[in-house]
């Protein structure tokens, strides 16, 4: 083969047309093209079953493999220490202090009872810890998709008016989100998450984070006419409005005063690491100083709106409140699928920033079957979607969780919070709970992150600042439509306009570049080397390859001729980053072939796709 090749370089050096000596033969037997049966039976194996476990474990014991695959703590479980549990006790106990005051606040946020952030904190931590493979990542309600889900259920059903029909429809969701997350688990199709891109979710969560903070404006100021929408114009609109009508200052004194608290407890955290304890209870004792401050000075019969009653006991069942029919089943689907999508991007995110600092590899596709599994379970027990938090992760891993025990204990905590604790939380101001939500939204916030996508990519950046103004003015599924409409715009720009480069070589080496990035790499006198830097030679961009092949080489030709240099007698194409070809790619090709050999320019494929060429033969020379 070595000589068969060296000779086809020799006659093409030489000027000799290869194809009168056999040049249009393949240089090696390429294997036959697997059928279509057997192309769909390898992706179905390789979608649906995972490749790195050994042969030796799937052969020991069948049954044994496969709820260990499921249920990751039956792997971790027979390692677990006395020391280990030691630490996920005090883990779960930090983590129960700071979630049982945010659930009560998220609750508040998605419009619903209190006890129902409560239950979100109960059922789906206890599932992940059984099927979940990160470490640290704690579980419960979050602020943005609370936000998502009153946002664009209130649009069907008003949770002022019926709020028994409302709390079914979020019940729905949760079931039709849970759903999604489990078949992406399930067939591996986590890229479908990929398509809110990094640069959207920092906008996303930017805009979402300022449209809380402005709903949190109600229970800060205790007003009772408020909008129901989220952009910025009509809330800030309802909060001028309100203003003119009767409102009680001392909700905003106890609200800000607590905030600024909290706030102080965070600061001192972050300055002195072994301190973490302290942000991670502020809240909680936020909470418990301020009803008894109600209470003693019944500072609720002088305007302060309180929580008042809260159910005791544990989750019920909410099986026969799904709704799975009717007009509405459309929309509660969408909303599912976007929440679904919204609640994995953060939890894996989460989990696997965490998972970078502890050194282990997080399995994405089990990540979406756990959330996934959580959510259908936490729909059939009056909860709703709940997902990775980072501010309670970021707490669960300085008090040092070792495994997702840390999730049990915290669960064990708010069940007897929910049996002990719910008539002593009669008095809670409203204005506490805006202010301990006001306090987690710096974190959602990045600012150098969206600094350093101005930086490195513009477009990246109009994906960003889209998604955040969408969230801002529009809403909270306009805003997600609009940066994921511009990323595909950008995927397909990049896909059918792709660059055609000139290469050179770089002085006293072998190696060619593109000579506009390398001014310094010369071209070898009547030879044109080019470079397709695309994966793909499709139908989308096969003719403004072509052109752009054609007219550089034209350019070229020109340019030699006004400085009376050789013209130019050889085109090399490099189709090294061309990874796949279809026949208007191939076409393409053979176009650029006929026209030049009709100039009587030499071509030249270097890196060719050599399988497709079983089924296309023309006339080429192959080098390599």
């Amino acid at each position: 083969m070595g000589i068969e090749l060296q000779s086809h370089q020799t006659k093409a050096a030489t000027g000799e047309d290869p194809s009168h000596s056999g040049g249009g033969q393949l240089l090696m037997d390429s294997p036959e093209p697997p059928t279509l049966w057997q192309e769909l039976v390898r992706f179905i194996r390789t979608s649906v079953f995972s490749k790195k476990s050994s042969k030796k474990d799937k052969n020991s014991n069948p049954v044994l493999f496969c709820l260990k695959s499921i249920f990751p703590i039956l792997t971790w479980g027979r390692h677990y220490k006395l020391n280990m549990f030691k630490k996920d006790v005090m883990a779960g106990l930090t983590l129960a202090s700071l979630s049982i005051p945010q659930s009560i606040g998220y609750a508040n946020l998605a419009k619903l009872d209190p006890e129902y952030g409560l239950y979100t904190s109960v059922v789906p931590p206890l599932i992940y810890a059984t099927m979940g493979s990160s470490r640290e990542i704690a579980i419960g309600p979050v602020a943005v998709v609370s936000l998502l889900l009153s946002s664009m259920i209130q649009n069907l059903q008003d949770p002022v008016a019926d709020p028994l029909a409302y709390r079914n429809l979020v019940f729905t969701v949760t079931l039709f989100a849970g759903t999604f997350q489990a078949i992406f688990g399930l067939f591996r199709l986590g890229f479908l998450v990929d398509f809110l891109s990094h640069a959207a979710l920092v906008g996303f969560m930017a805009g979402a984070a300022i449209v809380i903070g402005l709903q949190q404006l109600k229970g800060l100021l205790g007003l009772s006419h408020f909008t129901d929408k989220t952009d910025i114009v009509s809330v800030l609109g309802s909060v001028f409005h309100s203003l003119h009508h009767p409102w009680h200052p001392l909700n905003f004194v106890i609200g800000c005063s607590f905030l600024i608290f909290i706030l102080l407890a965070r600061f001192i955290g972050k300055r002195k690491k072994k301190l973490f304890w302290i942000p991670a209870i502020a809240p909680l004792i936020s909470v418990i100083l301020a009803t008894l401050i109600v209470f003693l000075t019944k500072a609720d019969k002088r305007g302060v709106k309180i929580v008042k009653h809260i159910k005791r006991g544990i989750n019920r069942s909410s099986v026969s409140q799904l709704h799975l029919t009717g007009p509405n089943l459309g929309h509660l689907v969408k909303i599912g699928l976007i929440s679904a999508v919204i609640a994995l991007t953060e939890a894996i995110a989460v989990g696997r920033s965490f998972a970078s600092i502890k050194g282990y590899h997080l399995d994405g596709n089990k990540e979406m079957m756990a959330m996934g599994f959580m959510n259908i379970a936490g729909s059939l027990t009056s909860c709703y979607v709940a997902t990775g938090s980072f501010s309670r992760t970021a707490v669960n891993f300085s008090a040092g969780c070792e495994t997702t025990m840390s999730n049990i204990v915290m669960a064990i905590t708010v069940i007897a919070a929910l049996e002990l604790m719910t008539r002593l939380l009669y008095y809670t101001p409203t204005a506490i709970l805006a202010s301990i939500i006001l306090s987690a939204l710096p974190g959602l916030v990045d600012v150098s992150g969206a600094h350093h996508i101005w930086k490195l990519d513009k477009l990246d950046f109009l994906v960003c600042l889209s998604a955040f103004l969408g969230v801002l003015f529009a809403s909270v599924e306009i805003g997600l439509l609009v940066a994921v409409i511009i990323s595909f715009a950008k995927i397909l720009l990049s896909s059918i306009r792709p660059g055609v480069e000139a290469l050179g070589r770089l002085p006293r080496t072998d190696v060619f570049c593109n000579i506009n990035q390398y001014p310094m790499a010369s071209k070898t006198p009547g030879i044109f080397t080019v470079r397709v830097s695309s994966p793909m030679l499709c139908f989308a961009n096969a003719n403004f390859i072509r052109d752009r092949i054609l007219n550089a080489i034209g350019d070229e030709d020109e340019h030699e001729g006004d400085t009376k240099k050789e013209s130019v007698r050889v085109v090399v194409l490099d189709m090294s980053c061309v990874m796949s070809v279809d026949t208007s790619g191939l076409i393409a090709i053979e176009q650029i072939q006929k026209g030049l050999i009709s100039k009587s320019i030499q071509v030249l494929k270097k890196n060719f796709n050599t399988q497709l060429l079983t089924y296309y033969s023309f006339n080429y020379c192959l080098v390599k």
